[in-house]
């Protein structure tokens, strides 16, 4: 079959679906975020892309903290309402049960199965949005969401969500292990290259 173009607006299939918090105007702020990501090893950080017309982007660059919270499936309304209205109008501050790790403008959803406090690290400024990277300084979870002392995707239960047709989805099954299925079909002189 051949590739068609289909314009420059496909994002990333699937994104995860997260509650970004902040303090703005000094009180506790959250968002719908899905441009979320994963950027260095050790130390361990995070990148947020934030619209600059945002409360959240306005509460990050002042503090310097902001939070990662994952939602689950059962969470997928209050997610989508903290991405509609804005927290420069609404505060949005007694949706959720909060609490606090090491940062103290970092607030936390206790409802979430796992959440991550970030000190911001760098800042990089693109068109409309700023890519945030934080360093995490602490993950939380509860013992009833963990697997051998991690996060076990079926017991967070996390949803996604695809653009442009704007959907969530919930987590499908496994289908193969990282960085372990692939040995299989590994041969002669690229046996130990790394990609």
């Amino acid at each position: 079959m051949a590739k068609i173009h289909i314009g420059d607006q496909t994002c990333v299939l699937p994104m995860a679906t997260t509650i970004l918090g902040s303090h703005f105007q000094g009180r506790p702020n959250f968002m719908a975020l899905g441009w979320l990501t994963r950027v260095n090893f050790k130390p361990p950080m995070l990148g947020v892309a934030v619209n600059q017309g945002h409360a959240s982007h306005a509460a990050i660059v002042e503090t310097g903290e902001f939070s990662v919270n994952f939602p689950t499936v059962d969470m997928v309304e209050v997610t989508d309402y903290v991405g509609l209205v804005s927290g420069k109008r609404v505060d949005k501050s007694k949706l959720f049960a909060i609490f606090y790790g090491e940062l103290k403008n970092a607030p936390m959803i206790s409802e979430c199965p796992l959440t991550i406090e970030c000190k911001l690290s760098k800042t990089v400024e693109l068109p409309t949005n700023s890519f945030f990277i934080g360093e995490i300084v602490g993950s939380y979870s509860e013992e009833q969401f963990l697997t051998n002392g991690a996060p076990d995707i079926k017991k967070v239960k996390p949803f996604l969500l695809t653009m442009p047709d704007n959907r969530y989805w919930s987590v499908g099954d496994n289908i193969g292990r990282a960085w372990s299925d692939g040995k299989s079909i590994r041969s002669g002189s690229n046996k130990d290259v790394e990609a």
